[in-house]
């Protein structure tokens, strides 16, 4: 079981759980439990047979459960998963089989379960939210990772994020500065929140540029920390995240470069001076040179 605040880390903590282990060589699967509808989420985990319900695939599909079989399952925001399925992962658990939605066929598997969540799951199971007899299943062994801002190693982490998301342009550096509000920063989003800033600084970047200062990083890390619950809102233009992911460093400059004229109310110098960008490179990030 890992627990930890929201952004804290719990996926990559488990998928480095499952590299380093005997099963490395063997699938790692994941499944949030907060992202699926609950009239989903049980087809997604155990499977169903064809024809189990209406849309199903004739062929059928197999649950998450069965593609982990030989490696790891992991179950983000376990504490989030209806009673009536809890019940069911617990038989699986001790009985070590899955039966597939609309099946009599008990299907043995052998899997390595990792838990993750953000909630106290004593207290769920004190209010009846959670079962008692699944929290001591799973709670065999618990690990609770620190948030970012009880971290002593951010300068680490920070290179380590800005050398994988570099790669074709070159290395980056920090100004003093920059490190300094990075570590003075709360955190309340943790290190998905770091490495979406990081992101977006190095997008900002001009052609030739590999000194990351204050002026690319958001007003916010020098302001009072917003709650938790205004992280990735949309309210801050300069750290809201990408419309996708995946987004390019290209994708990302353009974004923010256009988010931050939005605000500026189609100003470019005001838009400009808010990224602590010149007016020409202002207009190469948003493509119009």
């Amino acid at each position: 079981m890992i627990q930890g605040e929201s952004g804290a880390g719990k996926e990559m903590f488990a998928k480095a759980f499952h590299n380093s282990g005997p099963r490395h060589e063997a699938p790692f699967v994941a499944l949030n439990c907060a992202s699926i509808p609950e009239t989903l989420i049980e087809s997604e985990l155990f499977g169903y047979q064809g024809g189990a319900f209406t849309g199903a695939r004739k062929e059928g599909a197999p649950g998450k459960i069965q593609q982990a079989h030989g490696g790891t399952l992991f179950l983000d925001e376990i504490g989030d998963m209806p009673l009536n399925l809890q019940a069911r992962l617990l038989r699986v658990l001790q009985e070590r089989c899955v039966t597939p939605l609309g099946s009599t066929r008990a299907i043995q598997v052998d899997i390595s379960l990792v838990c993750a969540t953000h909630r106290k799951l004593r207290e769920e199971v004190a209010n009846g939210s959670f079962r008692e007899d699944l929290y001591y299943r799973l709670n065999g062994m618990s690990v609770t990772l620190p948030a970012l801002r009880e971290r002593d190693d951010i300068r680490q982490l920070v290179a380590r994020i800005a050398a994988d998301e570099v790669r074709e342009r070159g290395p980056v550096r920090f100004s003093e500065g920059a490190l300094q509000a990075i570590e003075h920063y709360d955190w309340p989003g943790n290190i998905r929140q770091l490495f979406n800033v990081i992101r977006v600084a190095i997008a900002l970047l001009d052609d030739g540029e590999n000194l990351i200062c204050e002026c690319h990083l958001p007003e916010e890390l020098f302001e009072a920390p917003l709650p938790p619950a205004a992280i990735g809102s949309g309210a801050q233009w300069a750290a809201a995240p990408p419309d996708h992911p995946t987004c390019s460093l290209e994708e990302i400059g353009r974004q923010v470069a256009q988010r931050a004229l939005e605000a500026a109310n189609g100003n470019v110098s005001a838009a400009a001076r808010q990224l602590g960008i010149s007016r020409n490179t202002l207009y190469r990030k948003l493509g119009r040179l």
